[in-house]
């Protein structure tokens, strides 16, 4: 995947924030989640209002490929997604790596494709439930009531919720709670083993993307889904300092820094490079600004993995793994 595209993969992941409290707690019984379960219709409260599902849906349909992983690592009856451009961390349909084959099992069908939204297949889709994100480059919030003609349609903003929540909340809208919240408790007890097996380097960490010494360098924020992640596996994770965030627009998840500042801001013992590989680590490495940075003379870069940008159900398992290899 080029640079470019890499980055707009970000924009759509990173802004995700999907977020990964890493170990939010559930906080409704297993039994009230059961007789939930039964209850139709219900009104599901959603980041732009209201949606009221007369019953339990049986042809979803995601227009955020994020938010696609998460319906799927539930059980959600998906019938058709966005996808992006195959190619990278996509597979040849546009859906992310680490659930393409989920996709594939599920008989996931391609609602469009590079993300350039499509209301007419929306309808020749017939949904019944309807989800789309309000943040990141797959978002169709701006077509909301639009959509909402068709069907029922929620909006969720996995900026800025983790995983584990935006997953309670489509169990709620899909009556699939129960397999929400077992997911959830599953992946919490695999963070919670990989965190007691391994041992923490001293010092504090960086959690970056590094596409090349002709971009900025995104450090994820210490709130952000990968920085939870991290710090629920007992690292200590800082960002850069506020006044180096070239972004655009705020938000939680990351900052972007330019080289020379992040040659200032790569302060951690341990650097984890986010979609990254042992190439990409030993690229970092080689860059002469980063060349007294203490991960670089200690030789403390990670490599997460190519979809770790992507903190879902799927790729936050990766990342877990990745760092059990690591440290244990």
């Amino acid at each position: 995947m080029s640079r470019p595209t890499l980055r707009a993969a970000l924009a759509v992941a990173l802004a995700a924030g999907l977020a990964l409290s890493g170990c939010a707690p559930t906080t409704t019984a297993p039994g009230e989640r059961a007789a939930a379960d039964e209850s139709w219709p219900r009104v599901i409260e959603h980041e732009l209002g209201e949606t009221e599902i007369p019953a339990k849906p049986v042809r979803i349909v995601s227009t955020s490929l994020t938010l696609t992983g998460t319906l799927l690592a539930i059980g959600a009856p998906v019938v058709a997604s966005s996808a992006t451009s195959p190619g990278g961390i996509a597979d040849d349909n546009g859906f992310f790596a680490q659930w393409s084959d989920a996709a594939a099992d599920a008989g996931v069908e391609v609602l469009y494709p590079d993300l350039e939204f499509d209301e007419e297949a929306v309808i020749a889709a017939e949904p019944d439930l309807i989800v789309v994100s309000t943040t990141g480059a797959d978002s169709t919030a701006d077509q909301y009531e639009a959509l909402s003609e068709i069907a029922p349609t929620i909006v969720l903003d996995y900026g800025a919720d983790s995983w584990q929540l935006l997953a309670e909340k489509l169990g709620e809208a899909t009556g699939l709670e129960e397999q929400a919240a077992q997911l959830v408790e599953s992946f919490d007890a695999e963070v919670a083993r990989v965190a007691g097996e391994i041992t923490v380097p001293e010092g504090t960490a960086n959690a970056v993307v590094f596409s090349g010494a002709e971009y900025d360098l995104a450090f994820a924020k210490p709130q952000g889904a990968h920085a939870q992640l991290l710090t629920a596996l007992g690292f200590t994770v800082e960002g850069a300092p506020d006044e180096f965030d070239t972004s655009e627009q705020p938000r939680n998840d990351f900052a972007f820094v330019s080289l020379e500042n992040s040659a200032v801001a790569l302060t951690g013992q341990t650097v984890f490079l986010v979609s990254g590989e042992e190439s990409d680590a030993e690229a970092l490495a080689a860059t002469p600004v980063f060349a007294n940075a203490p991960a670089v003379t200690s030789d403390g870069i990670v490599p997460l993995g190519a979809t770790s940008f992507r903190i879902d159900y799927y790729s936050a398992l990766g990342v877990v793994a990745a760092i059990e290899k690591a440290f244990a």
